[in-house]
């Protein structure tokens, strides 16, 4: 493997985050373009060790990787461009069916690798939480493991304050039910994001991370 080089990407969007204006922008683009191709070999690099096992077959970095360009449509905040570089790794891409790796890179230490249930709608909560009043062996087993414990720690997420509908406040389980995200995340130092063995140290986290996301996806299907 060529040796991957995020400090243009880091470089870059630290620039950006103060200087988040059009004709900045315009003024760098060379450099948002070293930063985005380096970024799209990442990608790619990230995506040809699960090509195979992930059944992503001709799946390119370009599908991955969401545009630095923000919506505005709907947002208080008018700064026209992102300030960190994010792929979702995964059947489709970032319009993928199922879940995926979700990669991204921040400076100031707020580079990510994540998974699971970050938006999820009622009907999949309802399907998360059937399965674990149903048996919530599996799913524990998996997130108590210790490659799971050491790489993120363990699951995270928003919670009720109470039991969801349906669940009584007494239930064994209960800190489960009241989820409202099922996710795993790790953040980097941008120390650790500049290392030559962070795109290997992402692949071993994308793998620890894979029975948990067959997990969902099986229970969503």
């Amino acid at each position: 493997m060529d040796t991957i080089n995020l400090e243009p990407v880091l470089i870059f969007l630290a620039d950006l985050s103060q200087h988040n204006y059009k004709a900045w922008f315009e003024q760098n683009r060379s450099a948002y373009e070293t930063a985005r191709q380096e970024f799209e070999r990442f990608t790619n690099f990230l995506i040809d060790e699960f090509r195979v096992a992930d059944n992503l077959g001709d799946l390119t970095a370009k599908e991955c990787i969401s545009r630095i360009y923000r919506d505005l449509r709907f947002s208080k905040d008018k700064t026209p461009y992102q300030t960190h570089m994010w792929a979702t790794i995964a059947p489709g891409g970032k319009k993928a069916l199922q879940m995926g790796y979700h990669v991204s890179i921040q400076p100031g230490g707020q580079s990510i690798l994540a998974g699971g249930l970050w938006d999820s709608t009622t009907e999949q909560l309802n399907r998360f939480r059937q399965s674990i009043d149903e048996d919530p062996s599996e799913f524990k087993g998996l997130v108590s493991s210790r490659p799971f414990v050491d790489y993120f720690g363990g699951v995270k997420g928003d919670k009720l304050n109470t039991a969801p509908q349906g669940y009584d406040r007494t239930h064994p389980e209960i800190d489960l039910l009241q989820l409202k995200q099922v996710v795993v995340m790790r953040n980097f130092s941008d120390q650790e994001v500049l290392a030559k063995d962070y795109p290997e140290k992402v692949v071993a986290g994308c793998r620890v991370m894979r029975p948990f996301l067959d997990y969902l996806n099986g229970i969503l299907e």
